[in-house]
């Protein structure tokens, strides 16, 4: 995995890490690259080496990057007032965002992995973008009291959080506010993607846990009851990070999806 660098998408500068393909140029042609999108409070490093072992073990190239406010990427002024995240703020990182850093990297038809946030941001990507795949673990499609309750939760224990936060962020305030306002303001209490579902075309699988503190199974069968093709996992004794809880039935849920989409060929 190479060094983080600074990518400018839109006027900002995003921390972008790559994973080289490990293989000889003719191979990439037959496999996408796959593009990880992070979760709420989550960053190029909070991932560790989990995004370099998925490539080697799908055969492909990878990308990783910090949205802005996370990681190294450019940070928000003013982020709890004029700086402070819309509500529709996962649908722009979706369809203005995302696919100006695809463009960037030449990246067409990438195979989507995305936890929490980026799992909501992979769907609604996949509802107006080719893909090759779509992977989501913990996605939000709705909102839910459970939600509210662990994100109300975090803001008061932000204190305690905080130290463990600042290893994965430069600016550990700008990342846990513009995530908690936004989640618990009026705007966003009528979040809903589920009309969107229908609309995609691309494989897709779904991955939830039993004890998930953020969302209950709901999230990941309204997306199967929207989108039939998709393929459900459901994980005992596992919360909100499925990859960390659970990573080697994770590991095989992506290896039995890679080998269904046509564009991964096995060499």
């Amino acid at each position: 995995m190479t060094d983080p660098s600074l990518i400018s998408i839109l006027g900002v500068d995003l921390e972008v890490k790559h994973i080289p393909l490990d293989k000889p140029l003719a191979f990439k042609a037959s496999a996408p690259s796959c593009v990880f999108l992070h979760e709420g409070l989550g960053s190029v490093a909070l991932w560790k080496d989990w995004p370099a072992q998925i490539c080697q073990t799908l055969e492909c190239e990878g990308w990783v990057y910090s949205r802005r406010g996370y990681g190294y990427s450019e940070s928000i002024f003013d982020v709890r007032g004029a700086g402070k995240l819309q509500s529709n703020y996962m649908h722009r990182e979706a369809l203005e965002v995302l696919p100006a850093l695809l463009a960037h990297l030449k990246i067409a038809n990438p195979l989507l992995i995305g936890h929490s946030d980026g799992g909501t941001i992979a769907l609604i990507h996949a509802s107006q973008f080719p893909v090759a795949g779509c992977v989501v673990m913990a996605p939000h499609v709705m909102m839910e009291d459970i939600s509210v309750q662990a994100i109300s939760h975090a803001r008061d224990h932000f204190e305690k959080l905080k130290p463990k936060l600042a290893a994965f962020h430069k600016d550990v305030d700008v990342a846990f506010w513009q995530w908690n306002d936004v989640w618990l303001s009026e705007a966003f209490s009528s979040f809903d993607i589920r009309p969107l579902l229908s609309k995609i075309q691309s494989p897709l699988m779904a991955i939830q846990g039993t004890d998930d503190p953020y969302g209950t199974m709901k999230q990941i069968d309204e997306i199967a009851a929207h989108a039939t093709q998709t393929q459900l996992v459901k994980l005992e004794n596992c919360g909100h990070s499925p990859h960390k809880d659970q990573p080697l039935e994770v590991l095989q849920a992506l290896k039995y999806f890679s080998s269904s989409l046509g564009k991964i060929q096995r060499h």
